[in-house]
């Protein structure tokens, strides 16, 4: 059988990894497991260790598709640094459980190349939100860059937890543009 071929779902690798999505959404990653991977794909237990190795490796598949979709996120906000800021959250929200593997580095090879690359991408689309900004005589762009960083994670964990006060509104997305917005004050 060939690795591009996978076994009868065409693609097992996907199919492993949408899993792992699903079973994170449930139980968060902690609990994955890749027994229980193999059996919400219909494959053998052998299967996903074919794939990944072991629970790292996959977590680590996993860490690298997510900040390679953050990367894209981030780059469809067009520079502006509040759109760039609101994607982030909306990402958080829509793709929780990548974001919970992603930023959890004791749970998968944080050191693979892959992941750093990825990484290295979504950094760059963060930062292209920082470059944008009008120049300052302060202006630190690595640290700007640390900043803003730290207010729309700190965002995205605390609504992901649901730890904000009721008076943040039930919508993540304009919670976020208002927090995001003092910043520029």
């Amino acid at each position: 059988m060939t690795a591009n071929r996978g076994y009868h779902h065409g693609d097992l690798r996907r199919a492993l990894l949408a899993a792992a999505v699903e079973a994170i959404g449930e139980s968060g990653p902690a609990a994955l497991s890749l027994r229980d991977l193999a059996r919400r794909a219909g494959v053998s237990h052998a299967a996903p260790a074919h794939h990944f190795g072991d629970k790292a490796g996959l977590l680590t598949a996993l860490a690298v598709e997510g900040f390679d979709l953050l990367a894209g996120a981030l780059g469809r906000a067009g520079g502006d640094l509040l759109e760039t800021g609101v994607a982030y959250v909306r990402f958080a929200v829509d793709h929780r459980a990548h974001f919970e593997v992603m930023f959890a580095p004791g749970l998968y090879r944080a050191d693979d190349p892959e992941v750093a690359a990825a990484r290295a991408r979504a950094g760059a689309a963060l930062r292209g939100g920082i470059a944008a900004l009008p120049a300052r005589p302060a202006a630190e762009p690595d640290r700007d860059a640390l900043a803003a960083w730290s207010i729309v994670h700190g965002f995205a964990t605390l609504w992901l937890a649901g730890a904000l006060p009721p008076a943040a509104g039930p919508d993540p997305e304009s919670a976020a543009r208002s927090v995001i917005r003092r910043l520029f004050e």
